[in-house]
């Protein structure tokens, strides 16, 4: 479903005025219940050290985007497209927990943000590997970095959006929430021509009812969760985040990581040899659920 462009365009003025406040049994398995938060140490987990000294949702103004890179850096260059992802099958959930458990594959999803020079690196050792990656953007990420919307794309990738700032979602009203996925994904269409298949919500796990309501009034199908969190963003060590995940690993699982913690980086190649060994092969998340 496309996005309506005018619509975004009003919420990119709202956005600067409200304060924010603050799921498969078939091809892909969904939460079961509208309002299922999951394990507490996973969707009731506090902020990434590097989203720690994000303003009090409830007392202050929500970061003003600012008028985002110039035409050069946000328009896709003459002869580039956003690559094609495979259709889902028809019986795809709303929300997506899981993968079938009938393919030795399964999705490395990715919170995008952070250093670009880490984020490059972990990019390059998965293609490297044949690995392809589901990275979900923060758009305020990609104000400051609007060149890596292409770099994973380039790298036969796949985006989706993470919300404009990364607040607790949760916890906002509709309309503010509304307006965190329509933020994000306008910048994603204006970067690629697509503002992605998948939407996560931040500060959670699994999405409320009314996050999937609003996602769907965006103009996003599917929501993407996951079953395995091996905590990387705690920066555990290499070593423990490879042991979490393959301890977990099999087929249909969709993980979560992020971006810019060197360990994750690090922790990547050991990873992915680990799930060669178990004879899995990392995939986007829509080749996943095709």
């Amino acid at each position: 479903m496309t996005l309506d462009r005018r619509s975004v365009l009003r919420s990119s003025a709202r956005l600067a005025a409200f304060t924010a406040t603050v799921g498969l049994t078939a091809t892909c398995s969904a939460a079961t219940g509208g309002d299922r938060r999951g394990d507490a140490s996973v969707a009731a987990r506090s902020q990434p050290s590097h989203l720690a000294e994000s303003p009090n949702p409830s007392t202050n103004p929500g970061p003003n985007p600012g008028p985002g890179p110039s035409p050069e850096e946000s328009e896709p260059s003459a002869g580039e497209s956003t690559p094609s992802q495979p259709p889902l099958a028809p019986d795809t959930p709303l929300e997506v927990v899981t993968g079938p458990h009938s393919r030795p594959q399964l999705a490395l999803t990715f919170h995008g943000q952070g250093d670009p020079a880490v984020a490059t690196a972990l990019l390059t050792a998965a293609e490297q590997r044949g690995a392809r990656l589901t990275v979900l953007v923060v758009g305020s990420w990609l104000d400051e970095q609007p060149q890596m919307a292409r770099r994973i794309l380039d790298g036969g990738h796949e985006l989706g959006n993470h919300t404009q700032n990364h607040l607790d979602i949760s916890a906002m009203r509709p309309d503010q929430a509304r307006e965190e996925i329509a933020q994000c994904a306008q910048r994603l269409e204006r970067l690629t021509g697509s503002m992605g298949r998948w939407f996560r919500p931040s500060a959670a796990q699994y999405a409320t009812q009314m996050v999937k309501d609003q996602a769907q009034q965006v103009g996003y199908q599917h929501i993407l969760s996951f079953d395995i969190d091996p905590l990387d963003y705690t920066d555990p060590g290499a070593d423990t985040v490879t042991r979490r995940v393959l301890k977990s690993a099999a087929a249909g699982s969709v993980v979560a990581l992020h971006m810019g913690h060197q360990g994750t980086v690090a922790a990547l190649p050991a990873i992915l040899d680990g799930l060669d060994a178990k004879g899995l092969h990392a995939v986007t998340a829509s080749e996943l659920c095709s």
